[in-house]
């Protein structure tokens, strides 16, 4: 008997639906999420963890005592599609961020390695691009994808060029400074995972972790970039809890990193990838020029 087999076989399920990386089992005696147990994540030791510090907006787990399995309470989301589902989600990750949040202190290698990671994409990003325009320069007759590519190469390098001056200015903040502010951050965010019903929840808490608040915001910005008015949800964050001036810098030069683009396969995924990178950038520097604007651009 299988893990699935046995599961129905205990809770006698009259219909089962397979969903992502989770199973939700219908019964008599109400519906049930069952989720594989991260190999490296102690679930019922974070969700006791947030409790006490006041944030109960996660699914609570009824068994966690099998080896292999959590079985979760089913929450129905009653409110897919509706637009403001978005600030919802970012009111709770900021409650999480300032019910969790504390000062650490660290080693001065500790921005010097975010600075070179960083610094090393960049340069590895300006290598990748070179190579490709000097090989697509050449080509008499261009697919589109390249021709597209050529024409906006200036702008792909542009932006990399803003994320390697703003990460200099950056380091140039914080070289000095012996401690940093972290919390616990859900490290997953999408739509996707949060589900607002008769209870709001935050779900997939498996790459949860304390780091910089930061990375929740990139994650939600890359994950959602096109659908969102990120602007508003920035706006919204802030009027809950605070970034520093290093924080918002950050934030600011891990969003404008341009996404790899891969010109590999057919020639509809080349053109698919392309656009997608440039819609990126557009609308990066959409959200991010108020915030560089000077008395000059009026």
């Amino acid at each position: 008997m299988n893990k699935l087999d046995s599961l129905k076989s205990l809770y006698k399920p009259y219909r089962y639906t397979i969903r992502g990386k989770c199973t939700i089992l219908e019964t008599t005696s109400g519906n049930f999420v069952i989720k594989k147990k991260p190999s490296n994540k102690d679930i019922p030791g974070l969700f006791n963890y947030l409790k006490s510090r006041n944030f109960i907006y996660f699914p609570e787990i009824y068994n966690d005592n099998r080896d292999d399995t959590y079985i979760y309470e089913y929450i129905e989301d009653n409110d897919v599609i509706n637009p403001g589902k978005s600030e919802d989600l970012i009111s709770l990750v900021a409650l999480l961020h300032s019910k969790t949040s504390y000062n650490k202190e660290i080693s001065e290698e500790t921005h010097k390695e975010i600075y070179e990671n960083i610094k090393n994409n960049i340069l590895y990003l300006r290598d990748y691009y070179l190579k490709y325009y000097e090989l697509f320069i050449k080509e008499i007759y261009m697919s589109p994808s390249h021709y597209e590519f050529v024409r906006n190469y200036s702008k792909i390098m542009a932006a990399l060029n803003f994320t390697e001056r703003e990460l200099d200015d950056w380091y140039s903040i914080v070289r000095e400074k012996k401690n940093e502010r972290i919390s616990l951050i859900h490290n997953n965010l999408s739509l996707e995972h949060y589900i607002r019903g008769e209870k709001d929840c935050l779900i997939s808490w498996d790459n949860a972790k304390f780091d910089t608040p930061v990375l929740d915001l990139v994650k939600l910005y890359q994950n959602n970039f096109w659908e969102l008015e990120f602007s508003t949800i920035y706006n919204r964050y802030l009027s809950i809890t605070s970034l520093s001036e290093q924080e918002q810098k950050l934030f600011f030069i891990l969003i404008s990193l341009v996404p790899e683009i891969k010109f590999e396969g057919d020639e509809f995924n080349s053109c698919k990838n392309m656009r997608k990178c440039l819609d990126y950038i557009f609308k990066t520097e959409q959200f991010l020029k108020p915030y560089y604007a000077t008395d000059t651009d009026n």
